[in-house]
């Protein structure tokens, strides 16, 4: 019997412990970040104990910093968690991507950015959005504050084997269709929990055709299919995505030749399978507090069918049998670990070809990274936001969970590109409307939600 990619990789990475029980995995790659971090460092520095292995620990600042006035952080207990992160990993030798350092930026981008996430790695990190690291062929996923001491301590944590799905995505996306939009029509099909305990692997044409930016949304947004692991084997795309990147292997060739063995056997079977076409599918928005309510653009939204339906309706002051255009939003978030990558920036600046942002909209866009910022402005996308209205701001988790001082007023509805649409989850009182990063741009021009699938001469100049 073959082996999956998940399979293959968990069974390198395996010190002790029977398969069916709790097994002591290997960890290879530790992301860390200002906000799940301070309770393991401190107990190290109570037990005179130093990290295992801080060469295969990197550390960024996302969480609370302000992307405005970025050295300006009024907040006691954001200060406190930075300085305190910038203080431990002097302490313990840890390399830390600086608040408004070069490298800087969100904790699932620099891993990727850096080459240090590879395909057959095991990566961790406090944070549940780890899994997008998977998209690398890796087994990647969020671990609690307890257990990154334990990571601190001994490079090691236990885990009990998932059950593993496939979701083979068949057909190809129509032009104005995007990753974003598969995770959301699977979630508002299936729902939230329907992938708990298992790992995911995507596979199939659909995945292949992606760019490794949206192989990262897929795995990115498995946590909110139910998942804990999502995966994507790797190919030529990831191989040339890696090559010069500064921590890729210094021998190259012989790391592809491992990472060409890292894929699902023919003869595997998977725990589960679902086949899903795309093509007809079409861009999705969200109208209620979780990734599931959501719609394909022009469907009505649907009547109360329980308690959670109805609760939602008041939280975001809609109705059942509006759409999409109907939704009065007043703000734009194009940031997040889910969509802030130099792709989605090119792709949401397609929308605007000289267009202006409605004068009740206000638009934010937040690159991922420090990388992906400069990377934009030298080629002249950033401008190209700046002209249209849009603020251009500089990288972090900004208003995808406020921690910072980034976020949507009470009441105010928001075209989001994030991942989590729960109450509040932008600010209190907040209404986010999950979508695309072209969607969003879309309406911040428009002044509405608008069908990303029509071309220019179909949108009108406001």
């Amino acid at each position: 019997m073959g082996q999956t990619l998940f399979d293959k990789v968990w069974q390198e990475h395996v010190l002790a412990g029977e398969e069916g029980n709790a097994q002591l995995l290997y960890i290879d790659l530790h992301m860390i970040h200002e906000v799940t971090t301070p309770q393991g460092f401190e107990s190290l520095r109570s037990e005179g104990r130093q990290l295992r292995a801080p060469e295969k620990t990197i550390a960024t600042i996302d969480h609370n910093v302000p992307t405005k006035n970025i050295f300006t952080i009024k907040d006691a207990i954001s200060r406190k968690q930075i300085e305190a992160l910038q203080r431990n990993c002097r302490d313990f030798g840890v390399e830390l991507m600086d608040h408004g350092s070069e490298g800087q930026g969100i904790v699932h981008m620099i891993g990727p950015e850096q080459g240090a996430t590879q395909p057959g790695k095991t990566v961790v990190c406090g944070d549940s959005h780890t899994a997008t690291h998977g998209a690398f062929g890796a087994i990647a996923f969020g671990i609690g504050s307890s257990e990154v001491e334990h990571v601190f301590a001994t490079q090691t944590i236990w885990q009990r084997k998932p059950k593993i799905m496939g979701i083979k995505l068949t057909g190809k996306l129509q032009a104005g269709v995007y990753a974003k939009d598969i995770m959301l029509h699977l979630i508002h099909t299936y729902g939230t929990d329907f992938a708990t305990g298992y790992a995911i692997e995507y596979y199939g044409e659909a995945v292949s055709d992606l760019s490794m930016e949206g192989r990262m949304t897929l795995c990115n947004m498995a946590i909110e299919f139910g998942a804990k692991y999502g995966l994507v084997a790797p190919d030529q795309k990831t191989f040339d995505y890696l090559e010069g990147k500064p921590r890729a292997p210094k021998d190259f060739k012989r790391a592809v030749a491992y990472w060409k063995t890292l894929y699902t056997d023919p003869d595997a079977d998977f725990d589960y399978v679902l086949e899903v076409s795309i093509d007809d599918l079409a861009p999705y928005v969200t109208w209620g507090t979780t990734p599931a309510m959501g719609l394909p653009f022009g469907e009505k939204f649907p009547q109360v069918s329980d308690h959670n339906d109805q609760r939602a309706y008041e939280y975001m002051d809609l109705r059942p049998q509006m759409d999409a255009t109907d939704i009065p939003i007043s703000y734009i978030f194009l940031g997040s670990c889910t969509n802030s990558r130099l792709e989605d920036l090119i792709e949401g600046a397609k929308y605007i070809k000289g267009r202006k942002v409605a004068p009740h909209i206000s638009a934010w866009v937040v690159p991922g990274s420090r990388p992906v910022k400069r990377a934009a402005e030298a080629m002249g996308i950033a401008q190209q936001y700046i002209d249209a209205g849009f603020e251009w701001r500089e990288p972090g988790c900004s208003a995808c969970i406020s921690m910072n001082a980034d976020r949507v007023p009470p009441g105010t509805h928001c075209a989001s590109t994030t991942n989590r649409n729960f109450e509040g989850r932008q600010g209190k009182g907040s209404r986010t409307h999950l979508c695309s990063p072209a969607m969003a741009v879309l309406a911040a021009v428009k002044g509405h939600f608008y069908d990303t699938r029509l071309d220019d001469e179909e949108v009108p100049v406001l």
